[in-house]
C-alpha cells in the first residue's frame, strides 16, 4: 500500500489518524524474535536512545558505532558494567552490511543523517533517523524515497508524535470548541554560549577516524575549538538552532495546520548576533511560511524572555483561545483572556513505536520518512532565504515585512537584541529574501530562485554519494 502526503491529508484534517499504516514487505527477524539494534553516534543524543532500547519490548542492543574510539569504548564499557555487551564498529558501512543486524538509530552530525540512513535501507535495515533527518531538502526527499523503494521502516524522531496529550489536543481543537486555528507559532528561546574562534588551524582529537566523521564534505582542518556537539552551529555540518531544535517545534507547526507539504513561500530575517565566533548560522531569527494558516517561528539564542509561558514550544492561535505546550508531552488550552480551560497529559514511548513498526512492517505516515522530510525541510528552506539576505537597517526591515505578525515578533526581536546590549546599528540584522516554492516540485521559482536552487543540495565526496532516488 502506498500511502503519499495526499492520500494521508484526504483521510485527515488534522493529524490524528494513527489508522493509515502502510505495509512493508521487510520486518524485523531474530533467532529469539528481538529486533538487533545498532545505535550510530553517541557522544550526546545517541546514549539516550541507545537507554531508550534498552527500554523497549522487542528490542536487543546488540552494536554501537561510532568514529570516535575514546567515546566507543567508553560506552561500550559502561553498558557491559550493566551486562549489556555489544559489538563495536568504527564504519557505519560495516554495520550496515553486517547480517546480524535488523535495525539502526543514527544520533551522528546532521550531515550524516540521510547518508547512514539510506544506505542502511538499501542494505534491507530499519533506521530511526534523529531530527533532523536531512541536512538538506534534496536528502530528505531521497530519504523518503529510499523508505517506499526498499521497503524498510524509517523513523524520525519527533517524540510529540508519539505523545497522547498532543492527539488529544488536536482533537480537542478539530471539534471548534475554541474555533478555527488561525496562526500557529513555533519557539526556540535557548540560549547558546560563544563557540570561540579557533585560530590557527586545529587537528582533529587523534581518537577520531576524520575521514569517516567528514564523510560527503570535504576534509578540512577542524574549524572550531570543541570537536564534538559545536559543529550544530556550522553550516556545512549543522543546520543552527533553527534546524537542530527548531524542527521539534516546526513538526508540532506542521501537524496543526494539516501536515501540508512546503509552503507557498518563506521569508527570514536574522542573525548571529552578542559575541564573534566560528559559528556561520544565525543565533537570532524569525521566519515566515506562507501557508492558508501560516507558521511564524523565533529563534533566540540570548538570554531572552518567554512569550506567553513558551521558551521552547508551540502556540496554536484560534478564533477563540490557544493551544499552548512545550518540548514534553503536557499542553494546555486556554481562552482569549488567558484562562487555562483545559490541559492534556500523557505520551508513550517514541522508541518503542518504532520497534513495534519494525515487527509488524507497518509505520503511520505521522511516524515516516516524508513526515520528518517536510518538517526538516521547513529549517532548510528558511536558512536559504537567511543565507541569501544582507544586513538591513531595523526601520528598512519593518518596512519590507508586510505581515503584521511577522513583523511584530520582528519588533519583540530588535527589543530583545537590545535587552543584551546588541547595538543594531552597528550589528546589522540580515533580511533574507522572499522566495517562492513550487511543493510539489519541492524547488524556488521565480526572484532570486536561481541562486536559492543550488542550496537546495550539498556537496558530496566520492565514496559519500548519496543515490538519487526517484
Amino acid at each position: 500500500m502506498k500511502t503519499t502526503r495526499r492520500s494521508f491529508l484526504s483521510t485527515s484534517t488534522l493529524a490524528s489518524a494513527f489508522a493509515l499504516t502502510p505495509s512493508f514487505v521487510r520486518a524485523a527477524s531474530s533467532a529469539n524474535g528481538d529486533l538487533r539494534i545498532c545505535v550510530i553516534g553517541f557522544h550526546s543524543r545517541g546514549k539516550g536512545l541507545a537507554n531508550d532500547v534498552l527500554k523497549s519490548k522487542g528490542a536487543k542492543l546488540v552494536a554501537l558505532c561510532d568514529v570516535d574510539s575514546e567515546v566507543l569504548d567508553g560506552f561500550a564499557s559502561e553498558l557491559e558494567k550493566k551486562g549489556v555487551k555489544v559489538a563495536k564498529f568504527e564504519d557505519y558501512r560495516k554495520v550496515c552490511e553486517s547480517k546480524d543486524i535488523d535495525a539502526v538509530i543514527i544520533a551522528t552530525p546532521n550531515h550524516l543523517h540521510t547518508l547512514i540512513a539510506t544506505t542502511a535501507a538499501a542494505n534491507g535495515k530499519h533506521a530511526y533517523v534523529e531530527k533532523p533527518v536531512s541536512h538538506n531538502v534534496w536528502e530528505g526527499r531521497q530519504l523518503a524515497n529510499a523508505a517506499e523503494k526498499y521497503k524498510t521502516i524509517i523513523q524520525h524522531g519527533f517524540q510529540r508524535r508519539s505523545e497522547t496529550s498532543w492527539y488529544e489536543a488536536a482533537d480537542y481543537l478539530k471539534s471548534g470548541e475554541i474555533g478555527k486555528t488561525t496562526l500557529v507559532r513555533g519557539f526556540c528561546y535557548k540560549p547558546r554560549k560563544s563557540i570561540g574562534k579557533v585560530g590557527p588551524a586545529a587537528e582533529p582529537p587523534k581518537s577520531v577516524n576524520y575521514d569517516l566523521w567528514c564523510g560527503p564534505r570535504e576534509v578540512v582542518p577542524v574549524p572550531r575549538k570543541r570537536f564534538h556537539y559545536d559543529w550544530h552551529w556550522q553550516l556545512d555540518y549543522g543546520n543552527g538552532d533553527l534546524g537542530n531544535q527548531g524542527p521539534h517545534q516546526l513538526d508540532v507547526c506542521r501537524w496543526f495546520i494539516g501536515d501540508p507539504a512546503l509552503p507557498a513561500s518563506v521569508v527570514s530575517v536574522g542573525a548571529r548576533l552578542g559575541y564573534e565566533d566560528d559559528g556561520t548560522c544565525a543565533n537570532t531569527q524569525v521566519c515566515y511560511f506562507d501557508y492558508p494558516i501560516p507558521i511564524v517561528f523565533e529563534v533566540r539564542g540570548l538570554p531572552s524572555d518567554n512569550y506567553r509561558g513558551q521558551k521552547i514550544g508551540n502556540i496554536i492561535e484560534c478564533e477563540g483561545g490557544y493551544l499552548a505546550g512545550g518540548h514534553n508531552s503536557e499542553c494546555s488550552v486556554f481562552d482569549k483572556d488567558g484562562k487555562k480551560v483545559k490541559t492534556f497529559k500523557g505520551g508513550k514511548s517514541h522508541m518503542q513505536s518504532f520497534v513495534d513498526s519494525c515487527h509488524s512492517g507497518k509505520i503511520d505516515y505521522t511516524h515516516g520518512a516524508e513526515n520528518g522530510h517536510l518538517s526538516a525541510a521547513l529549517a532548510h528552506v528558511g536558512n536559504i532565504s537567511w543565507k541569501l539576505g544582507a544586513p538591513t537597517k531595523p526601520e528598512d526591515i519593518k518596512a519590507a515585512i508586510k505581515d503584521a505578525t511577522t513583523n511584530d515578533a520582528v519588533g519583540r526581536m530588535m527589543q530583545h537584541l537590545e535587552k543584551n546590549q546588541v547595538n543594531l546599528d552597528k550589528n546589522m540584522i540580515a533580511l533574507g529574501k522572499t522566495l517562492t516554492i513550487d511543493p510539489e516540485k519541492e524547488v524556488f521559482t521565480g526572484d532570486f530562485s536561481e541562486q536559492a536552487n543550488t542550496m537546495l543540495k550539498g556537496s558530496y565526496r566520492k565514496g559519500f554519494e548519496i543515490g538519487r532516488l526517484r
